[in-house]
């Protein structure tokens, strides 16, 4: 009996005991099942891990010198990143953000559950959602798919996705795409923006204190932003994450005190811009040819002409001139340097200080300012296409009769002359200095710059046959359908060397475009300059020479090549006359600021008549330089001096530097 009753209870207690196991099972598939029915639910509309391999993030467009070192500028929408290889990134700023967003990143599966646990029991404890205990792969996919909202479904949605992220990519795949991911506050998205926001420096430049900055910056960049009132909490995470990384044996001790003790220095909140008046101009004919958005988003790399060392030079050069010019009342200047072989620009000023206040104070600019920093005076606009050259536009008047077989010995006389009726008067000019000089050849016409022998020389240039004799009258009246013919033909000249304005009707410029009566933009003149330089060839300006989509395509480079405008024996003789200082010194002087005792260079000078432009324009075999000084708003120099004592300086000054770069060449004698 006693048996019996024993065997009763121990099968009563295997009977209990089934019970409850299949009670247990029961409610194990009853929540298998609806977790399965729930995960079915929330990942149905998951996009794939593969996305990320498809999926083609934002990255901004930079503009660079013509070495690819210099950054000018970058042009971003809403996300500023650059695209780095994880090889790129220093091995301490991935040990600081593993450190402080993810320590156990290399052992979990894409979900952190101890992680998630300790985050949950910290949340009970204050009362409200305040720790996440998102791993690297959870934040990843959050930012790139999800909402930062913090619901049960968006957390669930995340977890699913990054356990599949983490069985499909390696983990170095992963950290390489958060890291170019992540946000980092001021628009920047990637640890290379960031480093570019912060620092102005590459990624692979990081210090380690400055790379813990970037790691504490993750948790809340704008909160944190070092240009808020949050400075010091941002410092104070930064020893945090430099206590993890000793916590977690990427640093020893020492090491993490003296990150703390490095003094961080934050770059300015403006974002940079180098060459200013280039750079934009460089810009807005990109967004002519792509589009704005393209530029924002395609991560191209544009490589620029331009001499970073020659531009540095032409800027400080043009404002220590100003800075002089204003005692004759020229508050502005600009300059344009032009390798005239291959056309490629290599400096361009286009007013004394872009970032400086325009003057007087109460003006408004683009319509009365002395100075306007902002406009580009080198390429001028639609509205206000050019300055007018004054004389030195006669280089292309003496070219037209040259082209016609007149030569440096051919004379005409100086003397008052009434150069027929134009408009509603009699034209009667003078000379700069109110001299007369008899006969004249056209050497000394063009080398000394005289007017009524120059404005003798446009008649010449209009002649159907050659003139034998020396042209000795003083009165054209009658003849100026000649000097029509000669404007005609001159400008056409003009506009193969590569002037683009001068298309009002001839009769509008009259004799007086000798004089510089027609405008020209700095850049343009510069450069059709440079068609005498090389003896008669001529090739377009040059600011761009390639651009690298962001995989290293080269989409587009320069293939520009030259084209012969104007006979070679003319170029050499303009050449002769230009760089003749003996030729010249009667007007200028023997040690003019046209002179340079070691190089021989070519140059002419440029004054209008009202003392409003002042210009001077020379060149060598390899270089063509242009500077133009007035005002912005026309108003006239006070004190009347010439161009080669207001625009001169500025352009020996920069010759002299920028010349010792050059072979020393000699132009070829006619």
């Amino acid at each position: 009996m006693a048996e019996r009753r024993y065997r009763r209870k121990i099968f009563s207690k295997r009977g209990k005991l089934a019970f409850a196991l299949k009670f247990l099972g029961f409610w194990f598939l009853v929540f298998g099942f609806w977790f399965l029915v729930l995960f079915i639910y929330y990942a149905k509309d998951l996009p794939r891990p593969e996305k990320f391999t498809e999926r083609s993030l934002f990255e901004s467009s930079k503009i660079y010198d013509r070495t690819g070192q210099v950054l000018l500028y970058e042009i971003y929408g809403e996300e500023k990143r650059t695209w780095v290889s994880l090889e790129t990134v220093p091995e301490y700023l991935k040990q600081a953000v593993i450190a402080a967003e993810d320590a156990n990143f290399y052992h979990h599966f894409g979900v952190d559950f101890k992680g998630i646990a300790r985050a949950i029991l910290a949340d009970l404890k204050i009362g409200g959602a305040a720790y996440g205990g998102s791993t690297i792969p959870q934040q990843l996919i959050r930012s790139t798919f999800l909402s930062t909202q913090k619901t049960a479904e968006r957390k669930t949605r995340e977890i699913i996705l990054a356990l599949e992220l983490d069985r499909r990519y390696s983990k170095n795949q992963i950290l390489e795409w958060y890291l170019n991911q992540v946000p980092f506050g001021q628009n920047a998205y990637g640890v290379e923006a960031a480093s570019q926001t912060y620092f102005q420096k590459s990624v692979r430049g990081l210090s380690l204190s400055e790379a813990a900055v970037l790691a504490a910056l993750i948790k809340a960049p704008s909160h944190l932003s070092p240009y808020g009132d949050y400075k010091e909490e941002l410092l104070t995470r930064k020893n945090y994450v430099l206590d993890r990384m000793v916590a977690e044996g990427f640093l020893n001790q020492n090491q993490a005190e003296l990150a703390k003790q490095e003094e961080i220095n934050f770059s300015k909140i403006t974002q940079p811009i180098k060459a200013p008046h280039f750079t934009l101009w460089v810009k807005q004919y990109l967004e002519k040819q792509y589009g704005e958005d393209f530029l924002r988003e395609r991560g191209l790399k544009i490589y620029t002409s331009l001499n970073w060392d020659f531009q540095k030079l032409a800027e400080d050069i043009v404002e220590e001139g100003v800075k002089v010019n204003k005692d004759y009342n020229a508050h502005n200047a600009a300059l344009v340097a032009i390798d005239p072989k291959t056309g490629e620009i290599l400096a361009m000023v286009g007013s004394a200080d872009y970032f400086g206040e325009p003057y007087p104070k109460d003006c408004t600019p683009g319509v009365n300012c002395l100075f306007d920093p902002n406009f580009n005076i080198a390429v001028g606009t639609e509205q206000n296409p050019g300055r007018q050259p004054g004389s030195a536009f006669k280089p292309f008047i003496y070219t037209t009769a040259f082209e016609k077989g007149y030569d440096d010995l051919t004379t005409v006389s100086d003397e008052e002359t009434n150069f027929g009726i134009w408009g509603d008067k009699e034209y009667i000019p003078q000379n700069y200095d109110g001299r007369f000089r008899g006969l004249v050849t056209l050497r000394q016409g063009l080398a000394q710059s005289l007017n009524i022998p120059s404005i003798k020389v446009l008649y010449l240039a209009g002649t159907e046959n050659k003139i034998e004799t020396p042209l000795l009258t003083n009165n054209f009246t009658g003849q100026e359908q000649v000097f029509v013919e000669g404007l005609k033909n001159s400008i056409g000249i003009a506009k193969e060397m590569g002037i683009t304005t001068l298309d009002k009707p001839l009769s509008f410029y009259g004799p007086s475009i000798v004089l510089g009566g027609g405008e020209v933009k700095l850049l343009d003149i510069t450069s059709a300059y440079g068609v005498f330089a090389t003896e008669g060839l001529k090739i377009e300006p040059v600011p761009i020479l390639k651009i690298e989509d962001r995989d290293g395509n080269i989409i587009f480079e320069n293939t520009k090549t030259q084209k012969r405008v104007l006979g070679s024996k003319v170029a050499r003789l303009i050449n002769d006359i230009l760089s003749d200082n003996a030729a010249r010194a009667p007007m200028f002087g023997l040690s003019s600021h046209l002179y340079f005792e070691n190089y021989q260079v070519a140059a002419k000078t440029g004054t209008t008549d009202n003392f409003r432009d002042c210009w001077t324009i020379g060149y060598t075999p390899s270089l063509s330089v242009g500077v133009w000084a007035g005002n912005n708003n026309n108003e006239s120099m006070i004190k009347k001096q010439p161009a080669a004592t207001v625009a001169g300086p500025i352009f020996h000054n920069f010759m002299e530097e920028v010349l010792p770069s050059f072979p020393k060449e000699s132009f070829v004698k006619p």
